[in-house]
């Protein structure tokens, strides 16, 4: 049987880059040393998360790839030879910028990057003023341990994102992801919102029968401007199988490494008892490229 362990990484940042980095290198390690092959990081897990605001200073976050922080993880990948899915603030050129994840293979080299293509503009989420929308399209990343579907946060709410990927290839759907809580919400809403979450992405399991890994942050973050009281990110980072069940799952008040293996042959058998693909009416679909059905 194939199967791989699998580490994720939910981590609580600081304004000091130099620690976040620090107790990053320390996690990886953890999670090598339950056997972990393939690592998981956070979105955008170099600094706070910056979006919150519209700051024309906080581009001077951002870096070329390959550039230090590539550097930096290529090391590690190859020190603890592991495929490692990191999350990135691009600068491609002056004035543009991408939200991308890279990806490092076990000897450290660039196995391949994917730059987000749903980009949110939300209150506290205002990704749109620092992020283009990615260009490279919905293309799996070969790696030594298989076919990965990298998406990046806002894509989790996206059934075509998952399933271009599907149809691509890929043996994985994984999503590095910044989302939280604002703390004028109702206890009820707050709820609302964290189940949508983690059905949405338990749904791209099942549709497509394979593996989810979704890896959030936690902790609160204070909004600079002080328009709101920041975010509570949620955390509860977890892995799914191919019929959406929960291999594990991260609580939603502490940083937590946790390592856990994954059956990569499963999704084949879950395929033929749900044959999803076969079934497909790709005759009926074309509505689907409109924005708006009218």
């Amino acid at each position: 049987m194939r199967k791989i362990k699998v580490g994720i990484i939910q981590q609580a940042n600081v304004a000091d880059m130099r620690i976040n980095l620090m107790n990053l290198a320390k996690s990886i390690e953890a999670c090598v040393a339950h056997g972990a092959q393939l690592v998981v990081l956070q979105e955008l897990h170099n600094s706070l998360y910056f979006c919150q605001t519209e700051n024309t200073q906080l581009f001077d976050l951002a870096e070329p790839i390959p550039g230090p922080s590539t550097g930096f993880y290529s090391e590690l990948a190859a020190a603890n030879r592991i495929v490692l899915v990191t999350s990135l603030f691009e600068k491609r050129a002056p004035g543009l910028y991408h939200n991308t994840a890279v990806v490092f293979e076990r000897d450290g080299s660039i196995a391949g990057k994917y730059r987000k293509m749903h980009i949110p503009d939300d209150p506290a989420y205002y990704e749109k003023f620092y992020f283009t929308p990615g260009d490279l399209g919905f293309e799996p990343i070969q790696t030594s341990l298989g076919k990965l579907g990298v998406l990046v946060c806002w894509d989790q709410w996206y059934p075509e994102a998952a399933r271009l990927m599907a149809l691509k290839g890929a043996e994985l759907l994984i999503y590095p992801t910044a989302i939280g809580w604002e703390s004028s919400d109702t206890d009820d809403e707050k709820a609302r919102q964290l189940n949508a979450w983690i059905i949405s992405q338990r749904g791209h399991a099942v549709a497509n029968g394979l593996p989810v890994i979704s890896v959030n942050r936690v902790g609160h973050e204070p909004d600079p401007s002080m328009q709101t009281n920041g975010i509570q990110f949620w955390g509860n980072s977890f892995v799914a199988g191919p019929q959406g069940e929960f291999l594990a799952q991260a609580g939603n008040d502490r940083p937590e490494n946790i390592v856990v293996e994954i059956d990569m042959e499963r999704s084949e058998n879950v395929r033929r008892w749900w044959p999803f693909l076969r079934d497909r009416r790709i005759d009926a679909y074309e509505g689907l490229t409109k924005r708006f059905l009218d």
